[in-house]
């Protein structure tokens, strides 16, 4: 491989159909428009070009598109069963007490009434009590600002989850 040559994960996501690459970008962010953004900007030379774009699609995103985005993350400490990436993401809640389960249900339950949507965050790498920490700091913020914190996280999220794409390729 020469340096002017994509990674082997980024070649692979250039060289698919439109729907299917869609369908990868889905995975990482479920905003249609975030998709769509990035698709219309391919082929991408280098991974940089890649994320540079994710991040640029992510400030345009409007209001309905951050809703859009945030319906397919599910409550931190309840990933979807069969959904191995939000597992992951949210390891730090797996081996939770009852109690912090039982905490973050009732604090997800306060967040989702006061803000109507899910509490989101960049869990990779958190503990269950830094989230816990987290929603109920949060908890007190003014709807718009924590419709930019939303915004700053899902960013975070989309980040890692391209790095997994031109990493792994978008089999993997």
């Amino acid at each position: 491989m020469t340096s002017t040559s994509p990674p082997p994960g980024l070649a692979r996501f250039n060289a698919l159909e439109e729907s299917a690459a869609l369908a990868v970008l889905h995975e990482a962010c479920a905003s249609t428009t975030w998709g769509k953004h990035l698709l219309a900007a391919r082929p991408y030379a280098t991974a940089d070009d890649l994320y540079a774009a994710g991040d640029a699609a992510m400030a345009e995103l409007t209001a309905a598109d951050l809703d859009e985005a945030m319906a397919g993350h599910p409550p931190i400490g309840r990933p979807q069963p069969g959904d191995p990436t939000s597992a992951r993401e949210q390891r730090g809640m797996a081996g939770a007490s009852e109690e912090l389960k039982a905490q973050m249900l009732e604090l997800n339950l306060a967040y989702q009434e006061k803000f109507g949507h899910v509490f989101l965050i960049c869990a990779t790498g958190r503990t269950g009590e830094e989230m816990r920490d987290a929603v109920r700091e949060r908890l007190a913020n003014a709807p718009e600002q924590e419709r930019e914190i939303v915004r700053t996280e899902l960013g975070k999220i989309n980040r890692i989850r391209l790095v997994r794409l031109v990493e792994s390729g978008v089999d993997g």
